[in-house]
Formats: structure tokens, sequence, C-alpha cells
């Protein structure tokens, strides 16, 4: 309000020139040197991890007759992964992404290249399972990005949730996109075509990642602190909740297969997918995060509404919009468990802490299929979906023991280190 000529006059007020609105926290991000090519390079690597496994049943269950055969196949991929993988993000800390990021991943390309011949020209079923066990020197392209997030961020915890956030909505979209684009490249073209054409990504997007040798986070070399991950005081207990979160996400998968039996299943698990996207998106933005217990709870509650709306009302709409929902607990989730472990893991290893986390969740991805089959099997789909509850609950109780929590720990590092990222606790 001001004054003229003895009249109160009303006048709005206008922007100084040359001030513009500050820029929201992901253009902030982007605006890193380098960081925009590096997650390009990521992303284009990472998207053939929800191709494989699918592609992999399609073909062998095609060529062969046999999902039996196929489901074996991919289960023995899995268990050498779990093997092999924290000895390949040990290597990565300690000699550089680049160094071993790129033979790693062509001695992987090399084995599902394999596993097309194997089954193309009819070879014993054995070699099918030694050709997929050999992927299993893939690395973990998702940690790799967030490694380089958080040595990039070192000095800025809120950029550092930000970019944690925006890692976990890229999972869910792979994860989305992956199965849809295997399953049409195999149907609509021949039943190899998903793994070659995943092949070909896993490889370029590598490559792509490792050339920005600019924002790579230095190798560790020996200067590592000696021992594993393991050895770290709350590291377990973590990754116990870490297990129990995965076998959430394998029971859900099983059983909504089982009960949408159908070509729709993939559009309907796609919406669980989106929810967490999104949410992980929104979850980057907030200025205030959440504890872990917190998000498990939230998980708990909102699985239990696929749970009410099958066994409710059977209806496949309600199912699909419950599951949207419950979707969009699991980015927070992950977000603030994935942040616990990086704090929690020693420096110099953070490829391998994060790798150990994925570990579990495979896991207990692999332990909630067969747990919501077996469930589906003896009880019926719809009340399939009370394992997904029953992991959720079970991964909450886990944050409440007293003994062995990270909350002691995280104390202890923050009274050590003056940059511990005070925006994501643990527990």
């Amino acid at each position: 309000m001001t004054t003229s000529g003895g009249t109160l006059v009303l006048a709005s007020r206008s922007p100084e020139p040359g001030r513009s609105r500050p820029p929201g926290p992901y253009r902030r991000l982007f605006s890193v040197p380098g960081a925009r090519a590096f997650t390009a390079g990521n992303l284009l690597a990472r998207l053939p991890m929800g191709m494989f496994g699918v592609s992999a049943v399609i073909m062998i269950a095609g060529e062969r007759g046999s999902y039996a055969l196929a489901g074996a196949v991919t289960a023995t991929g899995l268990a050498a992964t779990a093997l092999v993988a924290p000895w390949t993000a040990r290597l990565v800390d300690r000699h550089g992404q680049a160094r071993v990021a790129v033979p790693a991943t062509v001695l992987a390309v090399l084995g599902e290249l394999a596993l097309v011949l194997c089954v193309h020209h009819g070879a014993p079923d054995w070699t099918l399972f030694a050709a997929y066990a050999a992927t299993a020197t893939m690395p973990n392209t998702g940690g790799m990005s967030r490694a380089r997030w958080a040595h990039l961020l070192k000095d800025d915890p809120a950029a550092r949730h930000t970019a944690n956030s925006f890692e976990q909505a890229a999972d869910e979209l792979c994860f989305m996109l992956g199965p849809v684009l295997a399953a049409w490249l195999c149907a609509g073209l021949f039943p190899e075509a998903g793994t070659l054409v995943g092949a070909g990504l896993l490889l370029t997007g590598v490559l792509l990642f490792a050339a920005q040798r600019s924002t790579e986070p230095p190798a560790s070399g020996r200067a590592a602190r000696p021992g594993s991950p393991l050895r770290t005081p709350g590291m377990v207990p973590m990754l116990a909740v870490f297990l129990a979160t995965g076998a959430v996400f394998g029971s859900m998968e099983v059983v909504t297969i089982a009960f949408v039996d159908g070509p729709a299943a993939g559009a309907v698990l796609a919406l669980q997918a989106a929810g967490s996207c999104l949410a992980g998106l929104a979850y980057g933005r907030a200025r205030r995060t959440a504890r872990l217990r917190t998000c498990l709870a939230a998980m708990t509650v909102l699985m239990a509404l696929p749970l009410l709306a099958a066994a409710g009302t059977g209806s496949l709409l309600a199912v699909a919009g419950a599951l949207l929902i419950a979707g969009m607990a699991t980015a927070p989730t992950m977000v603030t468990g994935m942040g616990a472990i990086q704090r929690l893991t020693p420096e110099g290893r953070l490829n391998e802490g994060m790798t150990l986390a994925v570990t579990a969740l495979l896991g207990g991805i692999a332990a909630g299929s067969a747990a919501g089959g077996w469930t589906v099997e003896l009880a019926g789909a719809a009340h399939g979906y009370a394992i997904p509850v029953t992991a959720a609950a079970l991964a909450l109780a886990l944050t409440l023991l007293p003994a062995g929590t990270t909350k002691t720990v995280a104390r202890r590092r923050q009274i050590s280190s003056p940059t511990i990222d005070k925006t994501c606790r643990p527990a």
C-alpha cells in the first residue's frame, strides 16, 4: 500500500528484475557437472535388470516346453548372483568402477549369449544352468550410481536424500518397463530377442557410464578398512530388514499373477511400480523425512489394502487400485533403508555395502515368491495377499528390536563425523 495525493492506493508487488524462483531439488541435483551424463548411461544399463529374468523364462519355456526348467535356471542365476555380487562390488570399491565394471559386464554378457546359443541349438539342460550362472558377474549399476552421488554430494545431506529418492524411482521405472519390453520383444520378434536386446543395452549403458571418469569416486585401494561390512555393528539387523522387505515384493508378484491369471497381470503389477515411482519422486522433494520404522509401519498398513480388496470384493479393478496405493509405501521405505546402509558402511566400501543390501532383497524376493506360491496353492490367490502383509510386519518388528539397532551406531558415527546425514534416520 502507498499514498498518492492523499489517497490510499493498493499496488501489487512485482518481483525484482533479474530475480526468479529458486530451482527445485531435482533441477539443482542435475545441475551438478557430469550428473546428467552418468545418469543417462546408468539408466540404459539398469533397464535390462528387469528384462533378463522374464526373457529367460519365456525363451527356455518356449524352446524346451518346461516352466519348471526355466524357473530352476533363473533361480540358479539368482543364487549365483547372491554369492558373486558382493565380491564384484568389493573389487569395484578397491580398484574403481571403470576398471572392474566393464570387464565384469563383458563376462555377464557372454553368459547371456551362451545361454541363447545353448537354448537355440538344443544343448543339454546342464549347460543352461552353467551359462546363466556366468551372468552373476553383472555389476550393481544402481549401487554404482548411488556411490557417485554420495561422492559428489558428500557435504550436502539434503541433496543426497533427493539423489537417493531419484535412484529408487529409477529402479521402479526400470523394473516396471523392463518386463513389458522383454515380453513384447520375445512375443513380437523371436524368443531370444529379449535376452539379446537386454545384453546390448547393458553393455552399451555400462560403457557410457564408465566413460564418465570425472564423476567416478576414487578407488580405495588397500586403504579401505579391512574386513567385510557385515562386521559393522548394526549391519546384519539392517540386512535382515531388507530380507523381510524383499519377501514383500516377491510374494506380491506371485500372488498378483495368480489372482489376475491372464495377460493383464503385467499391467496390474506395473501399477504398483508406478505408485512407488511417483512416491519416490515426491519423497525426494520432502524437506523432512521419516524414520525407517515409520515407513515400514505405513507399508504394513497399505499392504493390507490388496488383501481387503481381493478377499472382500474379488474385483480386479479394486485390487489394481489397491496395488497402486500400496506401492506408494515402497520407495520411501527403500530410500530410507538405503540411506541407513550408506551410513553403516565403512568408508571405501560403499558399493559392497549396498550390494549386500540388494543381495538380501533378492534372497527375500526368492523366499517371498515361494511362500506366496505355496499359500496360493493351499488357500487361494485372494488369501495369498496375507503374505506381503506378514512380511512387512516382520520387517517392522525387526526395527523394533532393542539390541543391535542402527540407531546406536548412527549416534556413534554422528559424534565422530560432523558430515553425517541427519535427514534420513534409520530407525
